[in-house]
């Protein structure tokens, strides 16, 4: 309960009280707490404004998987969470998941706590120097003072320095001024009393929550001058794109006619590389990540095609959105100096590999016509390495014969595909298929989603990955954290992981949820094929010999996933065949399930 005027009141609590409270007010809805001696005012300030309803609390005891947890926030809402935490190493705990927001542009907010600056560097108790300890990945970074006073009324000097820091840090998260949304780290010092009663003006301000969130693909009416599309296409990125409002004043580049183009939609593209591909009349390469993959401008098979020499090797122009990392054919276009490549600007990392990329914050397809022979040319090829993933269809005329034979032949065809034991595409296949446009999909950094890439069609769902440093690590927290955002005020559908089985064990402890927080509807698909088979297909493979491989590169496991998933609470389902994989993935997800699909080695 607030306390009344200087009673059993502390600096730490009024200072906790004046941050977290303006961060409120301008529209953070997530804090994800780990519990700790030293932050323990701001975990207390965080509880009360749950309690009122203004915010959700998440509480996780390990930082890694409060950091990739805050990560999947940002990353499905545009929108940063507030992460607190405990001096020591529990703050360098949150630098793999402040590593992959950087690089990917998702915003976050890291609040950690410290001891008074009089304890660093004299061996004092869990005290390092945490300051500049992101650097150089912030994109704002402050070591702020010791707070000293009690505020009576909340409008004094403290209060009023600590809410303009609040208002700055989440600006600077949101990317203002920059368009590079990303990670924020505030360091709190505080002596004791750590904690004291909750101030009277706790959260009394009228919140001031900003604007609808739009999307930063197409912005029409501003650029009619250079039609035809009347379209103006800029990045953002694909599910968090919306910190990234659309801005109509940007003045855009113009992609003339002429040279043979392809669009490229690399991690978090979004929906722009699409309508771009479709306005321009160029060929589309997206990578299953990119939030791109659909449409008729979709090339299937791309690897292949760049390598072709007639298409990939004519190419002149190459247009960007997101963070291409799937494919070395990708990244060998994008390498060329004699291709003309242009990068959307988003929210991660600017792209560059050429050496002379040019870097444009809009593109706009110029009148003109079609270049119908270099867009045919793309689409016949496609069109022939296109993969059909659909089961065969029953024999209809069989299963109705009056003959036994023609009868007991189709049946047991039946029985065979129902039957057949699953592979890496066939689990890939089903998901997809089982994914629409309310529910989300993250794919680990693992070897399905390269399977994925290779072989997926086009369809327009929501999907994530964390792609800014491609890191087996935080999966499963990030894609909890997808969960808790979109499914917020009750909205529809399950939000799926695909993970091979050592990028789940890698984040097993994120399955830990508090017994007190209700769990959303959170699929982890797991293709268990016992180890890191994703380097066969390395050059490692080439040159190791199997007794090398095996203890040092593929890490065999035979870890019981079962078990571990009734430690945790979760439900779980193993499957061997396509027929039970699609039973799994369409039945109702009332909470957390793990689905184990067995794979050959």
């Amino acid at each position: 309960m607030p306390g009344s005027e200087g009673a059993g009141r502390a600096p730490a609590t009024d200072a906790a009280a004046a941050l977290l409270g303006r961060l409120v007010e301008l529209g953070v809805r997530h804090v994800v707490v780990s519990p700790g001696s030293r932050s323990q005012a701001l975990a207390l300030v965080a509880a009360e404004l749950e309690s009122r309803g203004a915010v959700q609390v998440h509480v996780r005891i390990d930082e890694r998987v409060a950091g990739f947890t805050a990560l999947g926030i940002g990353r499905e809402s545009g929108m940063p969470a507030a992460v607190l935490c405990t001096s020591g190493t529990a703050v360098a705990n949150l630098l793999p998941a402040a590593l992959e927001a950087h690089h990917a542009g998702v915003p976050m907010l890291l609040l950690t706590a410290d001891r008074p600056p009089e304890l660093r560097g004299v061996g004092a108790n869990q005290t390092t120097r945490q300051p500049g300890m992101f650097a150089p990945n912030m994109r704002l970074e402050e070591d702020l003072p010791v707070p000293e006073d009690i505020d009576p009324d909340g409008t004094g000097e403290q209060s009023a320095m600590l809410r303009r820091v609040a208002e700055e840090a989440l600006a600077a998260a949101l990317g203002a001024g920059t368009r590079q949304a990303g990670p924020v780290h505030l360091n709190l010092p505080f002596r004791e009393p750590l904690a004291g009663a909750l101030p009277a003006w706790l959260g009394t301000a009228e919140l001031d929550l900003p604007a609808p969130v739009v999307g930063p693909d197409v912005v029409a009416d501003d650029v009619a001058q250079i039609e035809p599309s009347g379209a103006l296409y800029q990045g953002g990125g694909g599910i968090g794109e919306s910190n990234l409002p659309t801005d109509p004043d940007l003045d855009p580049h113009v992609l003339v006619r002429g040279p043979r183009t392809v669009v490229i939609a690399g991690a978090d593209a979004g929906t722009g590389a699409e309508a771009l591909a479709h306005a321009g009349g160029w060929p589309l390469v997206a990578e299953i990540v990119s939030g791109a993959r659909f449409g008729r401008n979709v090339v299937h098979g791309y690897r292949q095609l760049l390598r072709d020499a007639e298409l990939g090797g004519r190419i002149e122009r190459a247009v960007v959105f997101g963070h291409p990392t799937l494919s070395r054919e990708v990244v060998a276009v994008l390498s060329r100096d004699d291709v003309e490549v242009l990068a959307v600007r988003g929210p991660g990392e600017p792209l560059n590999l050429n050496g002379s990329t040019l870097a444009v914050d809009a593109v706009v397809a110029a009148v003109g016509d079609v270049d119908r022979d270099w867009f045919g040319a793309w689409m016949r090829a496609s069109r022939a390495a296109s993969v059909d993933l659909a089961p065969p269809a029953p024999d209809a005329a069989a299963l109705a014969s009056a003959v036994p034979a023609e009868r007991l032949g189709a049946i047991a065809a039946e029985l065979a595909v129902a039957r057949a034991p699953i592979d890496r595409v066939a689990l890939v296949d089903a998901v997809w298929r089982a994914t629409w446009p309310h529910d989300r999909l993250l794919f680990a950094s693992s070897r399905l989603v390269r399977v994925a890439d290779d072989v997926l069609g086009g369809k327009k769902v929501p999907v994530h990955a964390n792609r800014g440093l491609a890191g087996i690590d935080g999966t499963i927290a990030t894609g909890m954290g997808i969960a808790l955002a979109s499914q917020a005020a009750s909205a529809a559908g399950v939000t799926r992981v695909l993970i091979g089985d050592l990028a789940f064990l890698h984040d097993v402890g994120a399955l830990l949820l508090p017994a007190g927080e209700s769990a959303p509807r959170l699929q982890v698909v797991v293709g268990n094929d016992g180890g890191g088979t994703i380097f066969d297909g390395l050059e490692v493979a080439a040159v190791a010999g199997p007794g090398a491989m095996e203890r040092v590169l593929y890490t065999p496991q035979t870890v019981d996933i079962a078990a571990l998933a009734a430690a945790y609470g979760w439900e779980h389902v193993r499957v061997a065949t396509r027929s039970e994989l699609d039973q799994a993935l369409t039945a109702q997800v009332a909470g957390r399930q793990i689905v184990e699909v067995a794979l050959a080695r």
